[in-house]
């Protein structure tokens, strides 16, 4: 495995493998690595030539600067797990290298953003598409890998390459989750003790909500979830259910699909988890 720290560098590698008849897949990442980011790289090696992974915590993403001086860095070790997952190239830029200038665009999501994340993070989701796109214009891969943990944010990069014209494929990846079915995140490792034992409780109000939605309706089921998070000792930014393709939240009596997402502070880290609840 290669370590490549400039935009440059990892555009001419890219471009002399594409010119070799190469498919490059990508996974965007933070790094703090975990089992959850190896299933994507197993993902991407097993449909492409090649396998790049990025690692950039990305500070326009942030809307809190307590989060952002937090979040786990963790290079020699996401270095490590790497070159032992088979990964042909890890690119580690800086901020000037992603960033040379200090604009920042807003872009039309067309209502994606409208729900769920976009209201409480202000910011958010302009920072994840110029951070995505950025590294897109610079890696140049066939095809891009990400988590589905990360609903809302999949939806609105796979809405973001078709309206600005990438012609690569993006591939939602199931969420991995630890054997008490904890979504696997590099904010778990924040969690103290106490809430690591109470953060199983938010994939069970997502998994009650498989059947509270059928026998109970939306608004009961969204009632019952933000009660017993509370009650649990988290406190809820939102519990939605919503159009899986519009995110917009469904009615009472939707016979569509229905994706039930949340988001929650338990103490001084913010969780988020998503399933499919119809």
């Amino acid at each position: 495995m290669i370590v490549i720290t400039t935009a440059d560098e990892m555009t001419r590698w890219s471009d002399r493998s594409l010119r070799d008849g190469k498919t490059i897949g990508m996974v965007p990442t933070m790094g703090a690595l975990h089992d959850g980011h190896i299933s994507l790289m197993d993902r991407a090696a097993r449909g492409n030539d090649l396998t790049v992974v990025s690692v950039f915590v990305n500070p326009i993403q942030f809307n809190n600067a307590n989060d952002l001086a937090r979040y786990p860095r963790t290079f020699d070790a996401d270095r490590e797990l790497l070159a032992q997952a088979g990964v042909d190239v890890m690119f580690h830029p800086s901020v000037s290298e992603i960033y040379p200038s200090h604009a920042v665009t807003h872009y039309d999501l067309d209502g994606l953003d409208a729900y769920m994340e976009g209201p409480h993070r202000p910011g958010h989701f302009d920072g994840v598409v110029q951070v995505v796109s950025r590294l897109f214009d610079i890696v140049r891969p066939t095809a891009a890998f990400f988590g589905e943990k990360d609903f809302q944010q999949l939806a609105i990069i796979r809405h973001m390459t078709r309206k600005l014209g990438y012609a690569l494929e993006v591939i939602g990846c199931p969420t991995m989750r630890e054997a008490d079915g904890v979504a696997m995140s590099s904010r778990n490792t924040l969690l103290s003790s106490e809430w690591r034992s109470k953060a199983p409780v938010v994939f069970e109000v997502l998994e009650d909500a498989m059947e509270r939605v059928q026998t109970e309706g939306v608004g009961r089921t969204k009632e019952y979830a933000l009660k017993r998070l509370e009650a649990a000792g988290f406190r809820p930014e939102y519990f939605e259910l919503v159009d899986p393709a519009t995110l917009q939240p469904v009615d009472e009596g939707c016979n569509g699909p229905i994706q039930a997402c949340v988001a929650v502070w338990a103490g001084e880290v913010r969780l988020i988890d998503n399933l499919r609840v119809k």
